[in-house]
């Protein structure tokens, strides 16, 4: 089964168009009750995060494209903030973008999850479920597979998968790899809710570091991940999000705006 069955109780929630993609209108504390009660009554909901550079993927990758109608997609990031006040004329109502927002998620929710972790490299991977283990210690977190296998081994996570039912799988393969295992394989059978996480594990193990705090509520993230890794992002942000502005305001003047 796939996440094409999934629940779509979020569907009647609001969303906006951004550049085709549709992102729920919804707050952190509304985002949270809302999986919480998903995750309460076994309402299969995947969700990912769409920030310029997803959207400007989910342009060029039509597969992409066509499967985040499938998803619980949250608004992640300025690029997109930007996006709405230009073609909604005010921003989302919080930035939720994966990085805080799910850390902050189990932190939040004192009943006891069972929280699977997927993906990226495997001492990251483990460093993140120690990370998380600290953080929101009423969970049980729990190291699946790096992010590194083949068929045979992929089949023996997901057998694993159904015996375990996780409350939450992480996943962090990076975009798009992760939605689309996430929409080829999964369903109610394997978890709750799999949110695919992108980078995550690398930054709670502290492989990657994060902006200093001032940096990141002035939402400038984005550029200080740039001065550390100037040769594998100029393309993303030097290039890619003039390019999303640019199709932001393509998208106003041709008036292809989704519903507030």
């Amino acid at each position: 089964m796939n996440v094409a069955t999934s629940n779509t109780a979020h569907a009647t929630l609001p969303r906006r168009d951004i550049l085709g993609t549709s992102v729920t209108v919804i707050g952190r504390d509304g985002a949270m009750a809302l999986l919480s009660e998903n995750i309460a009554t076994c309402q299969f909901t995947p969700v990912t995060f769409l920030n310029a550079h997803n959207a400007n993927v989910a342009i060029a990758d039509t597969r992409f494209r066509g499967i985040l109608p499938r998803f619980l997609v949250l608004a992640d990031g300025i690029g997109v903030d930007l996006a709405s006040r230009i073609l909604f004329g005010e921003p989302f109502p919080d930035n939720l973008n994966g990085t805080d927002f799910v850390p902050a998620f189990f932190r939040a929710q004192k009943d006891k999850l069972t929280v699977a972790l997927l993906g990226a490299r495997r001492e990251n991977a483990l460093a993140a479920v120690e990370k998380l283990s600290e953080q929101a210690p009423q969970h049980d977190f729990i190291f699946l597979h790096d992010g590194y296998f083949n068929a045979e081994q992929e089949e023996v996570i997901l057998d694993r998968l159904k015996e375990m039912r996780p409350d939450v799988l992480l996943v962090a393969m990076g975009v798009p790899r992760q939605e689309f295992w996430i929409a080829d394989h999964l369903g109610p059978e394997h978890c709750k809710v799999p949110i695919a996480v992108g980078a995550l594990f690398d930054f709670l193990s502290g492989a990657v570091p994060r902006a200093p705090l001032w940096m990141r509520r002035l939402r400038l993230e984005w550029l200080f991940r740039l001065g550390l890794e100037p040769r594998r992002l100029w393309r993303r942000y030097v290039v890619g999000n003039p390019i999303f502005l640019l199709r932001v305001f393509r998208q106003k003047f041709r008036g292809k705006r989704g519903g507030a």
